[in-house]
């Protein structure tokens, strides 16, 4: 007779795979979450549009107002924010319910039995939310392809990055989830657990809004600060490797807590292990310095001779900033210059000396002044315009400044049309065509054969 070890590994893992599919479209769940989601899809989409067409109207008669015009900002963003609310809002009931369910009915206990291991359990349960999450995408590309049809245009670049920095923030949502339905025994306690967990990060994004020291710090490990950088055109290696750690140890920690065989107190020990492990990684992970400006007119990134002389420099490169985070030109400075200096420059260290918004402060004459400090040598500045700036940087690191090639300007994409008519698919149509599904998986038209035949 084989051995408990050999059974266990050579049991076959798609009948698992179609088990766990066929509950999720067994279940209202998911239907529930793509006909709310096609609506508003179709409604961010169309106001998009005719935002969109409205800013692109002045370009007809400046044309050099076309250049600040991407499709990017105006359509992509906007409109994949309806899969952002969905996926926070609704996905997590999906998630719970792989779980959840099965606790109720007893169905996990038999599951616990059969020769799979947990790791195979919860892998085979994120497939299937992968599933669901890709079925979820349908509503945003077909508002993507409408726009294609109406002569939009779309970066690839920055299309992929963008739905990159969607599908790392549903796997973290996803381990929340089923975290959370591993530690209780109710689907709704699990819903509420999840949903306190990730409304408490718009709390502190809230809180954090134009403050700096240790509430700014703590935002930064916020879940929407997963997609910020996304949606702004940037990838990020540090944030997707930790955020890939986050998940996986979030998913490690509902395996621990999913068989109700093992003690608390080994759970607990484990789970310890889990969390330093995963913690370790994340900051390790944060230590990563790359960086892509996938943006078409690259306005997240200095012009190529710059940056390249940038990112030569060995030493570190001090910046102390006399500015109140809540102070506009901090934003514009951390939009125009500092940002782009971490992301370029290896070894950065920001230090911001003053937390007064004195807007009308006179009596502070270092109010507003930026030190920048390379090699012992130092040199400020009250400008936040990289032409005056970077020219006391290189000063400092002892580089002549880099002659700048002469850049092909982006172009923009200006572009007036009406997607009112795309409203007939999202708000009739798309909805229709899911009911149709729904109705066939569900056994409708079996049932309605019984019924007849019973006539």
């Amino acid at each position: 007779m084989p051995s408990p070890d050999l059974i266990r590994t050579s049991a076959p893992f798609l009948p698992l795979l179609g088990k766990e599919l066929r509950d999720l479209f067994a279940g209202r769940a998911l239907w529930a979450l793509l006909l709310l989601l096609s609506p508003l899809v179709g409604y961010s989409f169309i106001q998009a549009v005719s935002l969109y067409a409205e800013a692109s109207r002045p370009a007809a008669q400046f044309p050099e107002l076309a250049r600040g015009l991407s499709p990017f900002d105006g359509i992509e963003v906007p409109t994949l924010g309806a899969l952002y609310l969905a996926t926070t809002l609704l996905f997590p009931f999906i998630a719970i319910r792989t779980i959840g369910a099965e606790k109720q009915n007893g169905g996990l206990k038999l599951l616990l039995q059969m020769p799979y291991s947990i790791p195979e359990l919860i892998g085979t349960k994120l497939l299937t939310l992968l599933v669901a999450w890709l079925l979820a995408l349908i509503p945003c590309l077909s508002a993507l392809a409408i726009w294609l049809a109406l002569g939009g245009h779309l970066g690839a670049g920055e299309t992929l990055n963008l739905l990159l920095g969607h599908l790392l923030y549903m796997l973290v949502i996803t381990g929340i989830s089923l975290f959370a339905a591993s530690l209780t025994d109710n689907g709704a306690t699990a819903a509420i657990m999840t949903l306190a967990f990730t409304i408490g990060f718009w709390v502190l994004d809230f809180a954090a809004a134009g403050q700096g020291g240790a509430v700014q710090a703590i935002a930064t490990l916020s879940l929407t600060a997963i997609l910020r950088g996304f949606e702004q055109g940037i990838f990020s290696l540090a944030i997707l490797a930790a955020t890939v750690a986050a998940a996986v140890g979030l998913l490690a920690l509902a395996g621990l807590w999913l068989p109700p065989g093992l003690a608390i107190r080994h759970k607990l020990v484990f789970s310890m292990l889990v969390i330093a492990t995963a913690t370790f990684v994340m900051f390790g992970a944060a230590q990563l310095h790359v960086y892509g400006d996938v943006t078409e007119d690259r306005r997240n990134s200095f012009p190529l001779p710059g940056a390249n002389a940038l990112a030569s420099l060995g030493g570190r490169l001090t910046v102390i900033v006399n500015l109140s985070a809540k102070d506009p030109r901090f934003m514009d400075f951390h939009r125009s210059l500092l940002g782009k200096l971490r992301r370029t420059v290896p070894d950065v260290r920001v230090v911001v000396t003053s937390g007064r918004s004195s807007l009308f402060n006179t009596g502070d004459d270092t109010y507003g002044l930026i030190a920048y400090q390379y090699d012992g040598r130092e040199a400020s500045s009250r400008s936040t315009s990289p032409e005056e700036v970077l020219p006391l940087i290189y000063g400092l690191a002892g580089i002549d400044p880099p002659k700048s090639d002469a850049e092909e300007t982006y172009p923009g994409y200006p572009l007036v049309v009406d997607a009112t008519n795309a409203g007939s698919w999202f708000y009739v149509a798309l909805p229709l065509l899911l009911l149709v599904a729904w109705a066939l998986q569900s056994g409708l038209p079996r049932r309605a054969r019984q019924i007849l035949a019973r006539k």
